[in-house]
């Protein structure tokens, strides 16, 4: 997913983001120090959808995937408020735009792999998700020259299969718990 911003857009969502911070700030405080956990009767594996800490903190992620025609006014923006991101980035799209992936790590973001070719990862064998992971990760290496470690499924897909494979690479399945819904087209 990629965002494509104007100058009113970008006013909405600063202010949707100031407003989701603090209605995380709000919700940390409220909940707590609970935690997802994995289900012993069916042993559903899962990704994380948020980590326990005693700061108020949110986590602020974009998916790179379609274009980049945005990503210097947007890497503008968050310099501006001093905000950094994790950038979820398909592989194939950092090997076309190999310049804004530079610019995303040169800026201090951190980045994580979206799979290197954005399918339905469910279809997918347990080698199959192997490989995209791999992939994707491989071609943000050779451009920042930093391992990954973060990833993201496409389309929010998952299931044991998924989450085993990037488990068994070592790697951090990161999935959103409230998503801004920006690519139906809705106007807000």
């Amino acid at each position: 997913m990629f965002i494509v911003f104007n100058k009113e857009k970008i006013y909405t969502y600063l202010i949707s983001i100031i407003t989701v911070v603090l209605l995380f700030t709000v919700a940390s405080t409220i909940i707590g120090n609970q935690t997802i956990q994995v289900s012993a009767q069916n042993e559903k594996l899962l990704p994380i959808y948020k980590v326990n800490t005693n700061e108020n903190k949110v986590a602020l992620t974009l998916n790179c995937a379609w274009n980049d025609s945005d990503i210097d006014q947007i890497l503008e923006i968050l310099n501006k408020y001093n905000i950094k991101l994790t950038f979820f980035i398909v592989g194939d799209w950092a090997e076309k735009y190999p310049e804004s992936v530079k610019k995303i790590y040169e800026a201090g973001h951190e980045i994580g792999t979206h799979s290197n070719t954005h399918p339905h990862v469910n279809n997918l064998t347990y080698e199959q998700n192997i490989e995209e992971i791999k992939q994707g990760s491989e071609k943000i290496k050779a451009i920042t020259n930093q391992e990954v470690t973060l990833y993201r499924t496409p389309y929010g897909e998952y299931n044991n299969t998924v989450i085993k494979a990037a488990n068994d690479l070592k790697y951090y399945t990161i999935q959103w718990s409230l998503d801004t819904l920006d690519y139906t087209g809705l106007n807000r």
